[in-house]
């Protein structure tokens, strides 16, 4: 086992450095996308499909053998727990979104997951109808007024913006799971969570590839507007030009 994943992680990184060397070339050769949000549409295609090939080799194949040998409960209680950790981040981002009712329930989510739902194994907080938010830093430079710029997809970590991309080294940074002391513990729990949500978007996943005329452009604006309703909590503002006649 420990041979064919070496040689897995020596293929994919092989992969990422010859779609590095094509992305620095297309930057000079590309042109401005059919999408507006989407100048570096044939970047990002490149990155795009490195992704694909980096996921159909190591997390598809993981995500699936994680859920053919680990029991659907103890599947349910690893994400539990780890959803119980990234509140901690949601906790944080909400008090600087000053956003008091979400920081609050978000708070009181964490209490009780962690000491009735042991640890958080359990989800009694949504037994008890306590709201479940998720927001990252990405989400509260949106909420103070700084802009998404063009879509971005980043390798391995994909889809992207400009200003989700500057934020995501402090999402890493304030991720509870970067604030255990031991080194193994960070990465088996990094490595975990992977896993866990590769595992959970595998039936969805499937599904875009197979239906999508274009996977890319499924993706991308599914993404944006995901982001577009997470910044303005579900109320995105109108994008309805009414000095447009052509418009009905």
């Amino acid at each position: 086992m420990n041979g064919a994943f070496w040689r897995r992680s020596a293929l994919a990184l092989g992969l990422l450095v010859m779609a590095l060397l094509q992305g620095c070339a297309s930057v000079q050769m590309a042109v401005k996308g059919d999408d507006p949000r989407d100048p570096l549409e044939p970047l990002n295609r490149h990155v795009h499909a490195f992704n694909d090939t980096v996921d159909a080799l190591v997390a598809r194949p993981l995500a699936v053998a994680y859920v053919e040998a680990v029991p659907s409960l103890v599947r349910t209680g690893v994400g539990n727990v780890l959803s119980n950790l990234r509140d901690v981040w949601t906790l944080a981002n909400a008090t600087l979104q000053l956003k008091p009712q979400m920081a609050a329930e978000t708070f009181m989510r964490i209490h009780v997951n962690t000491f009735l739902g042991i640890g958080g194994v359990f989800d009694v907080a949504s037994e008890m109808r306590i709201p479940h938010h998720k927001e990252d830093f990405g989400q509260t430079l949106g909420r103070w007024g700084v802009p998404a710029g063009p879509y971005l997809v980043l390798p391995l970590l994909g889809p992207s913006s400009v200003r989700d991309a500057l934020a995501t080294p402090l999402d890493m940074k304030g991720d509870a799971v970067q604030q255990f002391g031991d080194a193994q513990t960070r990465t088996s729990l990094g490595v975990l969570r992977v896993v866990d949500t590769r595992a959970s978007l595998l039936k969805t996943v499937d599904a875009v590839r197979a239906a999508a005329l274009d996977p890319y452009t499924f993706v991308r604006d599914a993404y944006l507007q995901k982001r577009l309703n997470d910044v303005h909590d579900g109320n995105p503002p109108s994008t309805f030009d009414f000095s447009d006649p052509d418009q009905p």
